[in-house]
């Protein structure tokens, strides 16, 4: 285990008493109407701020929101989030109007020592992403910044100004999130308690390609749901109706399906695919819904009987469209996690945004809540739960809604930067960072 553990310089290792500090947080939080709706990342990143603060250092803040339209975007600005963060410090946290210039020369200058101020979103200036030299050594220069601390896990797979450019331009180290999430993802790619068992769901296989490769070579059972599903289930055969897929990657997907079922005649492996799938012919959750019985139409067996089954009690007609993986197939992925003591869970198995109606239970959840119940829930009563590790935007997004963060082992805050993480890749933002010595 010795050789896996975070390799970079972090703010324990460094003196930052009376400094003045430059943090990149990742504060990339959604907003309606001015008002947070969710602050994970934002309570993630206390732990880091807490302790630089103790250090009796003049912290300095900056994050992007978004994808603004230009300078002064009202719905991009970071007010709120220095608000929120003001009410969760129970201090003030000033704010300046801009991440550059005379107001942030003159806010930065004036911080005492255990004070907070917060910059303008960095992606107000298309020098951001273009990792621009210049407009990093601004920022350096006018927060006059003698420390540079990486907190902001959810944008060190990026190379921006504020990530890459201003680290190479003092004493770079990282925050306690950085070092925590960089740890543990390592740590389960690399040494997990077996056995290991990934989930991997959501909507596009084109995001998932290199993760599911390595997860072929390293876990001990693979189980795919959501609609990146439907490229394999097309790759054996099956019809799919308007169901979404990716034609582009076909190609892809018959070669990571040989892959695994090599992998499968080789060793101890399974790569399980959907055997039911869920069908209705509207997205919205208006229409009703119907189970398919791919693999072994025992079910539309047991229902027809003495009858043949019709056609399409196991087909899905050209009209309709796979919204969520079946009840039996959702036992099975269960089944599989319930053996592990390592679970990697990236993207839902159906569509979780459709509310159901008139009271109605959500009618594509069915499947990830069974499962989620498997790593998680009142039914996984062994004292040797697995660890379980959340990757992936949009899952972390419905654990969160679903207040199930604290029942997981490890819920990330990056989308993109653990995945590539998980595919291992080296993040530019975290190479960047000084050597432990």
């Amino acid at each position: 285990m010795g050789q896996l553990a975070f390799n970079k310089k972090t703010i324990r290792e460094t003196d930052l008493r009376g400094k003045r500090v430059l943090l990149r947080a990742d504060y990339n939080v959604p907003i309606k109407n001015g008002r947070i709706t969710d602050d994970y990342r934002i309570r993630q990143s206390l732990p880091t701020v807490k302790y630089i603060l103790e250090q009796d250092a003049k912290l300095i803040i900056i994050s992007h929101l978004g994808r603004p339209k230009g300078p002064g975007d009202k719905e991009a600005s970071l007010k709120p989030v220095a608000a929120r963060l003001s009410e969760l410090l129970g201090k003030k946290v000033a704010f300046a109007s801009d991440c550059v210039g005379e107001e942030v020369k003159e806010l930065a200058g004036n911080l005492q020592g255990g004070q907070v101020l917060m910059l303008e979103n960095v992606r107000f200036h298309p020098e951001e992403e273009k990792n621009d030299a210049g407009f990093a050594k601004q920022m350096a220069d006018d927060t006059g910044a003698e420390v540079f601390v990486q907190d902001g896990f959810g944008v060190v797979h990026r190379a921006h100004a504020s990530t890459d450019g201003i680290a190479r331009l003092m004493l770079a180290v990282a925050g306690f999130l950085l070092e925590k999430e960089v740890d543990t993802i390592t740590r389960v790619m690399e040494d997990p308690a077996r056995p290991l068992t990934a989930l991997v769901g959501g909507a596009k296989i084109s995001d998932k390609i290199e993760v599911l490769n390595r997860l072929i070579d390293i876990a001990d059972c693979v189980a795919v749901g959501g609609a990146m599903a439907n490229n394999f289930l097309v790759a054996e055969g099956h019809k799919i109706g308007k169901s979404l897929f990716e034609k582009d990657d076909m190609e892809e997907a018959k070669k990571i399906l040989a892959k695994a079922r090599r992998a499968e005649r080789q060793r101890n492996f399974n790569f399980l695919l959907p055997v039911d799938v869920v069908v209705s012919t509207n997205i919205d959750g208006t229409k009703p819904t119907r189970v398919v019985d791919l693999a072994s139409h025992s079910l539309a067996d047991i229902e027809s009987y003495p009858k043949k089954p019709e056609l399409k009690s196991h087909s899905v007609l050209e009209h309709e469209m796979i919204l969520d993986i079946g009840p039996m197939s959702a036992y099975q992925f269960a089944g599989a996690i319930r053996m592990a003591n390592t679970v990697v869970w990236n993207g839902a198995c159906g569509v979780t945004e459709t509310k159901g109606i008139a009271g109605a239970h959500a009618p594509f959840e069915h499947a990830t809540h069974i499962v989620v119940d498997a790593m998680i829930g009142p039914t996984n009563r062994h004292k040797n739960k697995p660890f379980t590790l959340v990757g992936g935007g949009d899952t972390v997004g419905y654990v969160e809604q679903e207040g199930l963060v604290e029942d997981f082992s490890h819920v990330s805050t990056g989308g993109g930067a653990s995945l590539e993480l998980m595919s291992g890749h080296s993040l530019p933002g975290v190479e960047v960072l000084w050597n432990k010595d």
